[in-house]
């Protein structure tokens, strides 16, 4: 019913537990998830990942039948300053998480591009020299797993949340096979162009993100906002993207009993446009 290329994330039906977003979804004609484990945002994974959990989010997606294209993570603040102790704990959790992101069958895992603030811990500079060693250091390590791993970047709530921080960033990025991940909402809500986003990244992207904006607001249904998808798709496509879209739907302009429907008609929208 949806082009084979567009998926839903499991964080638009975050407000259901797990098992019944995965039914929602499939009911509604998707047949491809990014799966959210992001504490705060979405808890269909533990932040807490031992071996059970992630057999057990492991068992619940493949019983549904859906493929996962990513599982959106978080590992921690990425320019945070830490000692051995900590990085031992991250390194834990980072092999839990790509080790569910192998048993889910997912191509990628997903790691946010900085800590939930715009201030540096250190300096602009060192905080995104940190930032591209943790995701590097991540993308070697995912390597092992048979996985790849991607970067939401730019991210308005996170570190690189302009043009400049997430071109910054994918500079340090290039050649380490860290993929980049594009949203557009994050991208408007920042007040910047996606198409200008698009040719300063242009054959770096991995994944894209589809939910509308406006500036100062990442949660609006897709049609309720400024994003031009049209243009954007366009832009995408010229440049030989042949990647996948996924719905991340973290509106705040529906009713959950709404979300369905919405989900659907964004769907049927952007099936057109691709």
């Amino acid at each position: 019913m949806f082009h084979s290329r567009l998926g839903c994330s499991s964080i638009s039906f975050r407000h259901q537990d797990l098992p019944t977003a995965l039914r929602t979804i499939g009911s509604l004609g998707f047949e491809e998830i990014d799966l959210g484990a992001l504490p705060g945002v979405c808890d269909h994974v533990p932040y807490q990942l031992d071996e059970d959990a992630v057999t057990a989010v492991a068992k619940h997606v493949t019983e549904s039948g859906l493929r996962v294209r990513s599982v959106n993570g978080d590992i921690g603040d990425l320019n945070a300053v830490l000692d051995g102790g900590r990085q031992a704990a991250r390194d834990r959790h980072l092999d839990a998480l790509l080790t569910l992101t192998a048993k889910s069958g997912a191509k990628a895992l997903v790691l946010p591009c900085g800590a939930l603030s715009h201030d540096p811990v250190r300096s602009l500079q060192e905080d995104l020299d940190e930032i591209a060693v943790q995701l590097i250091r991540a993308g070697q390590r995912a390597a092992e797993f048979g996985v790849e791993l991607w970067t939401e970047s730019l991210h308005f709530l996170r570190f690189c949340w302009n043009l400049e921080r997430a071109e910054l960033l994918a500079q340090r990025l290039a050649g380490s096979g860290v993929g980049i991940v594009m949203d557009f909402s994050h991208i408007v809500a920042a007040g910047e162009d996606p198409l200008e986003y698009l040719r300063r990244h242009e054959g770096r992207i991995a994944h894209v993100h589809l939910r509308d904006a406006v500036p100062g607001n990442i949660n609006l249904s897709i049609g309720n906002g400024q994003a031009d998808f049209a243009a954007g798709l366009r832009s995408l496509a010229e440049q030989g993207y042949a990647g996948h879209f996924s719905l991340e739907l973290e509106t705040r302009d529906v009713t959950h009993e709404e979300r369905p429907a919405a989900a659907a008609k964004a769907a049927s929208f952007i099936t057109d446009l691709i």
